[in-house]
């Protein structure tokens, strides 16, 4: 197990909660079918995911292809919408509960820049997907976007938000049971004053999974 995760399972355990780590490969569908089990099986019934993890690579209109497309679409986009409809299917099953899903997006999205093309669209995508499945699955599921800048770090101090508020707006959004549909910018005005390059790009960062 990865020293960061042991360390987050350790902190989460010192503080009395309940957690575990269960691997899943977001871009195989069979994979995704058995996660939401997994966890039940581990803690019981579930009634919040947040659809974190995000694959980044980079890209432009210029070298865009289908295939980085598709990864992108697969694990930012597939992975939230069929971990949503398993969670709604869940809930189903539950007299009375309601769930939430929360996906983080990107404040690049108030604030558009030809970087990273295929990372966009696909957090683009799933922008749209947050309001129509708050639509479908209402009232046993809400749906909330988060769309935060960089957070700031000890290499990185001066970027606007930091994982603190990150993290209190995804707890506000889980706990507001009058939210949904709705996406929530966490990023310290930056979508107000427009930039012509994305952050990840101008910091130089490489591609990712996160």
């Amino acid at each position: 197990m990865p020293t960061v995760l042991s360390a987050l399972l350790e902190e989460c355990q010192a503080l009395g909660t309940q957690a575990v780590a269960i691997q899943c490969n977001l871009s195989k569908e069979t994979e995704i079918a058995t996660l939401l089990p997994r966890v039940v099986e581990e803690l019981g019934d579930i009634g919040c995911i947040v659809n974190n993890a995000s694959h980044v690579e980079t890209d432009s209109a210029f070298n865009f292809s289908a295939a980085s497309l598709g990864r992108h679409m697969q694990n930012n986009l597939a992975a939230p919408l069929l971990l949503t409809q398993a969670l709604y299917a869940a809930t189903l099953k539950i007299e009375g509960a309601q769930a939430v899903v929360i996906n983080l997006l990107d404040q690049k999205l108030f604030n558009p820049q030809p970087d990273f093309l295929s990372y966009t669209l696909s957090k683009a995508a799933l922008h749209s997907a947050t309001a129509l499945l708050a639509q479908a699955y209402a009232p046993q599921l809400r749906v909330v976007g988060v769309a935060p800048s960089l957070a700031t770090t000890d290499s990185q101090p001066k970027l606007p938000a930091i994982l603190e508020d990150i993290a209190a707006t995804v707890c506000f959004a889980a706990a507001s049971s009058a939210i949904t549909g709705s996406t929530l910018v966490v990023d310290g005005g930056q979508h107000l004053y427009p930039h012509p390059r994305d952050q990840l790009a101008a910091h130089g960062q490489p591609s990712q999974s996160h």
